[in-house]
């Protein structure tokens, strides 16, 4: 699914040079759940936001579903993230004036698929992750667990190839983030391809994949 060779990420202030990635080769398999791990500035959340399509890389080649990503313009990206991956966010990033049903629902004014029955689909959706009878709840209504549950939907509704989730435990108690890795665990044994980034040792157990990044470089790769 994802093929990278020698990606590279620098920025720049001035004319000095900040490199970030130092030359990342990865291969993800469709089917995997990656847990991808590093300490804040390790270079992790840049390397996911290349893997995202969110932002671009200096130099190396990067390959998405057979296809050469390297040269695509913002709105070509665009159509293929919004077509094919998923996002959760530590911050869960819902719009406070909308319901939970109405949240789960956004993508789908921005893809180009054609998803039947879409609210049946955002209801079901949420039933599914015990919030049956909190559709109608905006996100001030909702627990933060039950807000990332309504992410998590969100991410889901255009059926995705990839999930991307950036620290989605971060701004969790254990508990409660426990159940959402075991929820991710549950999409990952139906077939979904995973990536969740992360700074807490105590995730690594949930993956079947751990990638420790250092310094912009991979230093542990072991599939279990």
């Amino acid at each position: 699914m994802i093929t990278l060779r020698n990606i590279r990420k620098s920025y720049f202030v001035g004319e000095r040079e900040l490199p970030i990635l130092k030359g990342i080769n990865l291969d993800i398999r469709q089917g995997e759940l990656v847990i991808l791990m590093g300490v804040s500035g390790s270079g992790k959340t840049t390397l996911m936001n290349i893997v995202g399509l969110l932002d671009k890389q200096t130099a190396g080649e990067y390959q998405f579903m057979g296809s050469a990503v390297d040269g695509l313009d913002d709105e070509t990206l665009a159509s293929m993230r919004n077509m094919h991956i998923g996002f959760v966010f530590q911050q869960f990033f819902l719009l406070p004036y909308l319901n939970a049903i109405e949240n789960v629902l956004i993508p789908i004014v921005y893809s180009a698929k054609q998803i039947k029955h879409p609210r049946d689909k955002a209801r079901q959706l949420l039933a599914r992750f015990g919030l049956a009878e909190r559709i109608h709840n905006k996100p001030s209504q909702l627990s933060g667990g039950e807000q990332q549950r309504v992410a998590i939907a969100r991410a889901l509704i255009n059926d995705p190839d990839l999930i991307l989730a950036d620290e989605p435990t971060g701004a969790l108690d254990s508990r409660t983030g426990s159940e959402i890795m075991d929820l991710f665990q549950v999409l990952n044994e139906e077939g979904k391809t995973i990536i969740v980034v992360t700074h807490d040792p105590k995730l690594t157990s949930f993956g079947t994949r751990l990638i420790r990044i250092e310094d912009g470089t991979i230093s542990e790769d072991i599939t279990r």
